[in-house]
């Protein structure tokens, strides 16, 4: 039974330990990707531990540009420092060199947004956005006739959103002298 009890600690720290060292708030997904991609815990687990740390106040949801994201409370960073010695040393390694390795694509989700919907006559909205430290920086809504084209447009703006940001300011802001 201790074995059990120690390991369910150091779980529940080392989702603790993810939050902590992102500084930033995620979805629950990008938090179950981040632990299952690196074999700490099986996912229905994992989310019962999200589910008890949410309950007790070391976690908590909170609404984001229609995004839920998870972060972590002052009781969860104050737990984290009095018994952050309970993680393994070599886990708080795997756990350092993933979320240095994916911390760009990590943030790149939650700043950049890319969704259509079925519009009028049969053809499509397509909405994209990006953020900056929670100010929006840009809103656009195309109509497009095809969903092919839907789509197209919504994987062009998540794959190069800089590129076409400053294409389209720089287009907004160019003078015809």
């Amino acid at each position: 039974m201790y074995e059990n009890s120690a390991e369910l600690a150091e779980n529940k720290l080392l989702v603790l330990y993810v939050m902590d060292s992102l500084k930033h708030p995620i979805t629950n997904t990008q938090l179950t990707e981040i632990i299952l991609e690196n074999n700490f815990i099986n996912y229905f687990t994992l989310q019962q531990y999200i589910s008890e740390l949410i309950s007790s106040d070391f976690l908590r949801y909170e609404k984001v540009n229609d995004k839920n994201l998870v972060h972590i409370t002052e009781k969860g960073t104050n737990t984290l420092s009095l018994f952050s010695d309970r993680i393994s040393t070599i886990k708080k390694k795997i756990i350092d060199d993933y979320l240095h390795s994916m911390l760009e694509s990590i943030k790149k989700e939650l700043t950049i947004h890319s969704d259509y919907t079925i519009g009028k006559d049969n053809s499509f909205i397509v909405d994209l956005q990006a953020l900056e430290n929670d100010n929006l920086l840009i809103s656009l809504k195309v109509s497009v006739p095809t969903k092919k084209q839907a789509t197209s447009l919504s994987n062009r703006w998540k794959d190069n959103p800089s590129d076409i940001y400053n294409k389209i300011m720089n287009s907004l802001f160019s003078d015809d002298n």
